[in-house]
């Protein structure tokens, strides 16, 4: 699979350059979009589908270092060969929590993951939405906001 990882690096810009060498040296890349007046913010990563065929993990409304922390307990966890269930409540991710991990449409693509279409040199690659429950055990997002997956949450 060609990636933006066999580009020449005469061609990238600085902020590509950067962005490869995070995946060149750690495997995969967190990008973070601060929420704005068109919806909330998410974080997603990058390199996931790559190293280990798993689909990349997008997530709304966590705070950039605890996306960050969740995405390093889910790369460790693939890292190890372990695999985790999609439609399904799991107790892997989140110490504390229940959390589901649903397929997100294509027609989302653009709109949420532009490093990894730009990565990828398309939109063959599978995401998955990473859904949690907020502090009142309620699944985040269920009612509060249009979800991108391409079914609802399970709970």
């Amino acid at each position: 699979m060609l990636t933006a990882l066999d580009a020449d690096p005469e061609r990238l810009d600085q902020h590509e350059q950067k962005f490869i060498q995070q995946i060149r040296e750690h495997g995969w890349f967190g990008t973070h979009v601060m929420p704005d007046d068109k919806g909330p913010g998410f974080s997603y990563t990058t390199g996931f589908w790559l190293k280990f065929g798993f689909p990349e993990v997008i997530l709304f409304s966590m705070s950039r270092e605890n996306a960050h922390d969740t995405f390093w307990t889910i790369y460790r966890e693939l890292e190890a060969g372990r695999r985790f269930p999609v439609g399904e409540p799991t107790g892997e991710i989140f110490e504390n929590a229940a959390a589901v991990l649903l397929p997100v449409s294509l027609a989302q693509y653009r709109a949420h993951l532009g490093w990894s279409r730009w990565f990828y040199g398309n939109d063959n690659f599978e995401c998955l939405e990473l859904v949690y429950p907020d502090r009142v055990e309620s699944f985040h997002g269920h009612r509060d906001r249009q979800r991108i997956s391409e079914r609802p949450s399970p709970i």
